[in-house]
């Protein structure tokens, strides 16, 4: 099922070549800004192989992606030895490695107190020009979201007990053909794509 949505688009002049590409309509959120998907699963689920596979076809119709992480406090993206490294290990705060391919912006930004979470909308407000952000982790957020459900884990479902789960994406024939939500087949994202698209631009933050 497939429902007709619009967007405005730049122009193609004003496009990168990455984003020069097919230009299929794709919906906005009724304040115009990117649609939010957030992916909620147990380990295990697929929620990597999902998101994978969504960022593909997106792509594929000429939407620009985003994707927003949570991650455990410590982590590193980059490697010692290396000139951006060493020079936020001596101090700098923020520091930009830029080629012709890519940009990287690493941040110094500690909060307060080292086991506090970020919140999800000052994160948000930092990406640049996108159509749609996938969003992993910040379950307890309350961003639209998509449960990403395997009834061969045997784990409990998130719909009741996670906030604004709006749908679900599981194995054809699991029990979820019962839900309240809408259930998509999490083998054939193809088939749902543009009518998840719709019902999370029409979703709202909880």
């Amino acid at each position: 099922m497939r429902f007709p949505v619009t967007i405005d688009r730049p122009a193609k002049e004003a496009m990168s070549s990455q984003t020069n590409q097919p230009n299929t309509p794709a919906p906005r959120t009724r304040s115009g800004g990117p649609i939010v998907v957030g992916l909620a699963g147990w380990s295990g689920s697929g929620k990597t192989a999902l998101a994978r596979a969504l960022i593909s076809a997106m792509r594929a119709r000429g939407l620009r992606v985003a994707t927003l992480k949570h991650a455990h406090h410590g982590f590193d993206v980059d490697t010692p030895g290396k000139d951006s490294f060493e020079h936020r290990a001596a101090g700098a705060s923020e520091v930009i490695v830029a080629s012709s391919q890519r940009i990287a912006h690493m941040i110094e930004d500690p909060l307060p107190d080292p086991d506090e979470r970020r919140a999800l909308e000052p994160l948000l407000a930092r990406l640049g020009t996108v159509d749609v952000v996938l969003v992993e982790g910040f379950k307890r957020a309350g961003h639209p979201k998509l449960e990403v459900s395997r009834e061969a884990l045997g784990k409990p479902r998130l719909l009741d007990t996670v906030p604004n789960v709006i749908a679900v994406a599981t194995p054809s024939g699991d029990s979820a053909a019962a839900s309240a939500v809408p259930v998509y087949d999490l083998n054939r994202p193809e088939d749902w794509i543009d009518e998840a698209l719709a019902l999370f631009a029409q979703a709202d933050f909880a």
